[in-house]
């Protein structure tokens, strides 16, 4: 029997990496002359030892399974058969052998696509070729599972500081609603730690400018896609003013087109988002609004049906909305104490329900006409409960975003 010495490995200087050589066991060894008996009697002697290499000058060339070697040798006859002979008998001959300085993720290569084999027998661990040890699959798929755990833990706390990124770039928008002089609530819930849904929110002395938007993805991809949306809604108000939200969707589209690339015969991004632009003039009691696949409802107080603002049914952004498209704006009348609502499709599609289907725009305007009368914060608490009950044990589908104003 030889040993599986390892002086100098682990002495020497290492590269920070983890490698093979941290899986590397220091089993002994059999020799290609020793016999089955001999390695019969290692094998009932050392209980823990799962696998035995075999090694010809030092240099291995097999290994041999414990199970299926004591599989093999108690069958009838077997014993007697081949207790003198040569252990080459019952050895795997094309084990997997790595270097002890193979990286763990070069190891974890290899051993898929060896397959179950090298993560039942395991591997042998060679130094210049010579035999240092044996890795246990088990200590392969721990390390792998740790060092996952830590990237997770690692893009878990990117994720968390982003989350903070965005909610800031939202706080000067909730600090506006705060103050405005209406009745308004918002709700705003990412699907995951951010999220792609956005607002913007502003007073001026003659009005108020308001916008909810749905970019395209959720988590990480929907959260770019509101820095890149944000960006360009803030440019167009700076270069425009808040009074055309007509004229700022399709700033918006232009600045989104541009920055994705989209302009172009060939883009590699067909994002874009969804979004609901309004104008409240005070002096006129007037509400322009322009939609892109966001519709806007207003619920008048003598009205006794919800009137929907249909948007054009084509969004800012993508490859195929023309660089020069534009979104028809729209100005009607708005009584003191009408009722503004808008909402992402994470309501409108959410699906639940006892024959899942989605929870639909038409339960959310229902639930608007029936609380009416009541605060927007109680509105707001009623529909998401509402959803809540309707949603049951179905997972959240999308980033849940609604806004209620009641106009002073």
């Amino acid at each position: 029997m030889s040993s599986a010495p390892l002086p100098s490995a682990r002495a020497t200087s290492r590269p920070s990496q983890r490698c093979a050589l941290d899986l590397c066991t220091q089993w002994p060894a059999v020799e290609a002359e020793h016999t089955n008996a001999m390695v019969m009697d290692l094998f009932n002697e050392r209980r823990e030892i799962t696998s035995l290499a075999v090694v010809e000058h030092d240099r291995p060339i097999g290994l041999i399974n414990r199970d299926i070697f004591l599989s093999q040798m108690s069958k009838p006859y077997h014993r007697e058969v081949y207790d003198r002979k040569s252990c080459i008998a019952f050895m795997d001959k094309e084990p997997l052998v790595v270097d002890a300085g193979l990286s763990i993720e070069e190891l974890t290569r290899r051993t898929v696509e060896v397959g179950e084999k090298a993560l039942a027998d395991g591997f042998i661990v060679t130094r210049e070729g010579r035999f240092a040890g044996l890795g246990l699959g088990v200590q392969l798929m721990r390390i792998v599972s740790d060092l996952q755990a830590e990237k997770n833990r690692q893009i878990m706390h990117s994720i968390e500081y982003a989350s903070v990124i965005q909610r800031a770039m939202l706080r000067s928008s909730r600090e506006a609603l705060a103050v405005m002089e209406q009745d308004a609530t918002l709700v705003w819930q990412p699907r995951d730690v951010v999220g792609g849904d956005f607002y913007h929110f502003a007073q001026h002395a003659d009005g108020w400018f308001g916008a909810i938007a749905d970019c395209t993805g959720h988590g990480v991809p929907g959260a770019f896609m509101t820095l890149i949306a944000s960006a360009s809604l803030t440019q167009a108000l700076q270069q425009l003013g808040p009074r055309d939200p007509s004229a700022l969707l399709a700033a918006i589209n232009a600045s989104v087109k541009a920055m994705l690339g989209q302009s172009g015969g060939i883009s590699e991004s067909n994002d874009g988002l969804d979004l609901a632009c309004f104008w409240v003039d005070r002096g006129s009691h007037s509400l322009t609004y322009a939609g892109a696949r966001m519709p806007l409802h207003l619920l008048a107080p003598d009205a006794a049906d919800v009137l929907t603002l249909a948007p054009l049914r084509l969004g800012i952004g993508y490859a195929d909305s023309p660089l020069d498209q534009c979104w028809p704006a729209t100005t009607l009348p708005l009584p003191p104490g009408s009722l503004l609502f808008a909402t992402t499709d994470g309501l409108i599609d959410q699906i639940g329900g006892p024959r899942r289907t989605s929870f639909g725009k038409r339960r959310a305007l229902s639930r608007l006409s029936e609380s009416r009368a009541l605060p927007t914060a109680a509105f707001c608490e009623q529909l998401s409960a509402d959803l809540a009950h309707w949603q049951g044990d179905e997972m959240r589908r999308d980033d849940l975003t609604f806004l209620c104003i009641r106009v002073a």
